[in-house]
């Protein structure tokens, strides 16, 4: 019974030291588990460098963009311009016709010219171009001037009275309006090739058309001559803001 009895605890400290020989997990080293975490990072890496495929989108048509309804633009024309209007409708219809895919025609009743869009007209903002420059000719510039405002998009009209600068009456109005166009129109000439702007002088009424920085200056200069300062004096306050603009840019 002794010898059974001192047996059993061999038996079962060795089935215990095989069962806990099974049961030990291999510890991993350092090292590997450090070059396996920084492979991970570098696979991570190059997916992230793959850049994702862009989504896209076919073209939407100008007519799905309005909803499918047709917007229309009315432009106010003076009776004064009627004629000049006449005479360059078919340069003013081709560009707005053709070049825009829009509607246009002259209302005889109301007087108005009226632009609409139709199916064809692709560019959302052709509309707003077309009355643009409709507007700027019947304003009082050269339709090769106002054809500017549908080629290029930095292009803007400006437009404010004599009055606003300085409150001027009679005779000493007259003298500011011929202080500005100068002798045969060479003031206002020199300030448009300086400044690289259209002006036009429509009684008490000056519209410039240019690029934002370029009306600013005419319109600098313009306030100045108003406001009693010489041409000359004006015209090298000019050329020196032209210069300095010329080398910024």
């Amino acid at each position: 019974m002794d010898a059974a009895d001192n047996s059993t605890p061999e038996v079962a400290a060795t089935m215990d030291c095989e069962g806990g020989a099974d049961s030990f997990q291999k510890v991993k080293s350092k090292k590997s588990q450090k070059r396996k975490r920084a492979a991970a990072e570098a696979e991570m890496e190059s997916e992230d460098a793959v850049a994702p495929k862009r989504p896209q989108f076919p073209p939407i048509s100008g007519d799905k963009l309005t909803g499918g309804v047709d917007e229309l633009r009315k432009i106010p024309v003076p009776s004064h311009r009627y004629t000049p209007l006449k005479e360059n409708w078919l340069k003013i219809f081709t560009p707005i016709v053709e070049n825009l895919q829009l509607q246009v025609r002259f209302n005889l009743k109301t007087r108005n010219v009226e632009i609409k869009t139709c199916k064809e007209t692709q560019d959302i903002g052709a509309l707003t171009k077309a009355a643009d420059f409709v507007k700027a000719f019947i304003l009082g510039f050269q339709v090769e001037d106002a054809l500017a405002l549908i080629r290029l998009d930095e292009l803007f009209l400006e437009t404010f009275d004599v009055t606003d600068v300085k409150p001027l009456k009679g005779d000493h109005l007259s003298r500011a309006i011929g202080r500005i166009a100068g002798k045969g129109g060479k003031t206002k000439f020199t300030i448009e090739n300086v400044t690289k702007t259209r002006i036009v002088l429509a009684d008490t009424k000056v519209h410039i058309l240019g690029s934002f920085q370029n009306i600013k200056m005419a319109r600098t200069a313009i306030c100045n001559l108003i406001l009693g300062s010489p041409p000359s004096k004006v015209y090298g306050n000019i050329r020196a803001v032209a210069s300095r603009a010329a080398e910024r840019f």
